[in-house]
């Protein structure tokens, strides 16, 4: 029971770890332990958790190395696939940052790629471990590429949908704005014609 519960815990902080949410003037940083040669490479996609708003929001976007020396700063960000080399061993951290921005949460789902280069001279290489995680790593990589697909239909979806809307009201004006002139040009005409009559 208590394995059931562990792994039950271990997959919810899986889950809940690929997407985040900034509040305003908030930044969030994760890392990832990572070895000379390998890469790291970072998906995401901002949105918003409001099923009416359709307006695509803007984070930065920055990879500081085990050094805090920053090896990668993209600002004004409403997607982005970014991938590094790694020169040295170490923690490299990726930040998500909403610092510029008084008004709204925003939303981050991401996903963590990279590629760890293993030595072909290694015996280790071509046995079932090495096939079972290089099939866990490619798994992976398009359980990212769905999760990235389905931020991207949410934030069309509601673009498409408060798209529509305003073209609903944009048409019930105009109906009232004929329907008002039909009447004005019917009061105007027949004022027009009355006779008036002098006694």
């Amino acid at each position: 029971m208590k394995s059931v519960l562990a792994l039950f815990f271990a997959f919810l902080a899986t889950v809940s770890a690929h997407n985040v949410l900034l509040p305003p003037h908030g930044k969030h940083c994760f890392f990832e332990e990572v070895r000379s040669g390998d890469e790291l490479a970072v998906s995401f996609q901002v949105g918003s958790r409001d099923p009416k708003n359709s307006e695509q929001f803007m984070i930065d976007f920055y990879v500081t190395t085990p050094n805090n020396q920053v090896v990668l700063k993209r600002t004004d960000l409403d997607h982005g696939d970014e991938l590094i080399k790694v020169d040295t061993n170490g923690k490299y951290y990726y930040c998500f940052s909403n610092e510029r921005s008084s008004r709204v949460d925003v939303d981050v789902s991401f996903n963590v790629h990279g590629v760890k280069y293993i030595d072909a001279s290694d015996s280790r290489s071509n046995t079932l471990d090495y096939a079972i995680q290089r099939l866990s790593q490619l798994t992976d990589d398009v359980r990212a590429e769905q999760s990235y697909l389905v931020m991207r239909e949410r934030t069309h979806r509601n673009t498409a949908e408060s798209t529509n809307d305003r073209v609903k009201w944009w048409s019930v004006f105009q109906i009232a704005v004929v329907a008002i002139n039909s009447l004005f040009q019917i009061y105007y005409l027949k004022r027009f014609f009355e006779v008036k009559s002098v006694v």
